[in-house]
């Protein structure tokens, strides 16, 4: 099979973790008699610097016309003085909307070799957690109308939270699915006790709880479910949640699996086009340095063979390489404490090996 894939490599550590993937996916592919067909594309402030703008038209057509997307990352204080518009980050809600990505899956999962790299008490965590979280990712507060007015206490700014029965019900459904593959547990935050939305939110997951009688639903409020994740993160199974949620609690929950450089996520639409990127941003003080953890990206590289290609034992494979990469107690600076660290090249490498 031959699949084309749009690389957006971006900035800082972006473009080193992208490459470390690349080398992943050639290998599997020459194992398995796949061909990856690889074509890069400008976003972030590396595109404004060659385009002056953050997400150019050609990157939005290419992504559309490949198969999938693979992301590293965008930013740096190169580009913090610019206004909203300009900035970097702007490119993520822009390709997220043109290419349709309403489905965030964001796992958290501590695996058993970095046991002692999580913050919480060993008896918190003694019997590990495999979370994904489900983000709504085109729609709420990060979408909403936004200004500056005149107001009670002279100048003020304003975001507008706003969610449709449409964006709530596909959101649900796909985070159902989700539960009934795993162990049919679903909860569902919201912050139905103050918002609006979120009363809509949890009446609408209530709805659509009854078309899956077979996974058990609860709600929980995003102030308690934020303390439930470091008092205990092992009662989660899936969690689906709104934009602005789920972009803060995803965050806190990669922090307790020890290292942010290890989480990956898949952004999805209505078809198997998804976008993949590593939950971490750009790193720009260690870019260039070949100090990456390429972990993160590596394993969204794995659920983009799962999601969009269907490629379940080639994505098994390289998920065990990264285990028992992990499990032979090799590490990059961020997980070492000063110890002996492998360079990104070095873990990649060895995760290729293990393929």
């Amino acid at each position: 099979m031959n699949y084309n894939i749009a690389l957006l490599h971006g900035d800082g550590i972006g473009p080193e973790i992208v490459d470390s993937a690349v080398k992943v996916l050639k290998v599997v592919g020459e194992k398995y008699g796949h061909t990856f067909i690889f074509t890069p594309y400008d976003i972030g402030g590396i595109a404004i610097d060659k385009h002056g703008m953050p997400l150019p038209e050609e990157t939005v057509e290419g992504c559309l016309a490949a198969d999938s997307v693979l992301l590293g990352a965008v930013g740096g204080p190169k580009w913090d003085t610019l206004p909203g518009n300009m900035r970097p980050e702007k490119a993520l809600l822009g390709i997220r909307s043109a290419m349709g990505l309403f489905t965030n899956l964001r796992p958290a999962k501590l695996y058993p070799a970095l046991a002692g790299e999580c913050p919480l008490r060993e008896d918190i965590v003694k019997d590990g957690f495999d979370i994904m979280i489900v983000r709504e990712l085109t729609g709420g507060i990060y979408f909403g109308e936004r200004g500056y007015r005149e107001g009670k206490y002279g100048e003020e700014a304003y975001d507008t939270e706003a969610y449709s029965r449409m964006e709530i019900e596909r959101i649900a459904r796909v985070a159902f699915e989700t539960a009934r593959k795993r162990n049919k547990k679903l909860c569902s935050i919201d912050k139905a006790n103050v918002l609006e939305t979120s009363r809509l939110w949890r009446k609408i997951v209530h709805e659509i709880a009854a078309e899956y009688p077979d996974v058990e639903c609860t709600d929980m409020l995003v102030d308690n479910a934020a303390m439930q994740l470091v008092r205990n993160p092992a009662q989660f199974d899936v969690i689906v949640t709104s934009n602005m949620f789920g972009d803060i609690l995803s965050d806190e929950a990669s922090q307790i699996t020890g290292s942010i450089g290890m989480l990956p996520s898949a952004s999805l639409n209505k078809t198997t086009k998804g976008l993949y990127e590593p939950i971490h941003g750009s790193a720009p003080d260690i870019a260039g340095q070949n100090k990456a953890n390429p972990i993160a990206t590596i394993l969204s590289a794995a659920m983009m063979l799962l999601y969009s290609f269907g490629l379940n034992k080639e994505s098994d494979a390289i998920v065990s390489a990264v285990d028992k990469v992990l499990e032979a107690g090799y590490r990059t600076a961020d997980l070492a404490h000063g110890g002996a660290a492998l360079t990104t090249t070095e873990i990649t490498e060895k995760i290729i090996e293990n393929l």
